[in-house]
């Protein structure tokens, strides 16, 4: 399974080349009967919307492919076998995954899983209602509780899709939506 430190490191350029926020990058796979399939996941954002067009996942996934086959053809391999490329805009119940996703998304209900015990647990589902930059600390508030989570023990963190964060989030542009048309099955 390839390094997904290295996969960031070529990755991450072409995203900012692009003028674009790299959100997350992972690669998942399975086995089966010895065939690996692989998937590379790219979640990428402008940093002014929060959001990528499809042209621009498009655009995104062509400037990664055509770097990771360049590097490929020069003999560094750093996904061994077949993979997907998927592109996408990290979505209204976004991943959390940089202390600035904390800090943006305060008032907001987050799920939490982390690495090692905290109050001898290792989930967490409340409001998000502090984040400590000098300490990388996540205050969440789970049944009239608050606990400080380490940013550093994170190991996967999402918004819940509510009605708030609807009403809190951009509306998702529409430019050329009413140039699609629809054709009628006959």
């Amino acid at each position: 399974m390839a390094e997904i430190a290295r996969i960031i490191e070529i990755v991450e350029p072409e995203a900012r080349a692009l003028g674009y926020d790299l959100v997350r990058v992972a690669l998942f796979g399975k086995s089966e009967v010895g065939d690996e399939e692989h998937t590379l996941q790219i979640m990428a954002e402008r940093p002014e919307t929060g959001q990528l067009l499809i042209e621009e996942c498009a655009e995104l996934s062509r400037r990664v492919s055509d770097r990771l086959d360049i590097m490929e053809a020069a003999g560094d391999v750093l996904i061994h076998g077949a993979y997907r490329l998927e592109v996408s805009s990290p979505g209204i119940d976004r991943p959390l995954t940089r202390p600035k996703d904390f800090a943006a998304w305060i008032g907001h209900e987050v799920r939490i899983e982390l690495s090692e015990l905290i109050d001898k647990r290792k989930r967490f589902r409340g409001d998000l209602v502090g984040f400590d930059p000098a300490t990388n600390t996540i205050s969440v508030e789970e049944d009239a509780v608050v606990y400080e989570v380490p940013f550093a023990l994170v190991t996967r963190a999402k918004l819940v899709l509510t009605d708030k964060l609807i009403a809190a989030s951009r509306p998702i542009d529409m430019t050329g939506a009413d140039d699609i048309v629809e054709e009628q099955e006959d």
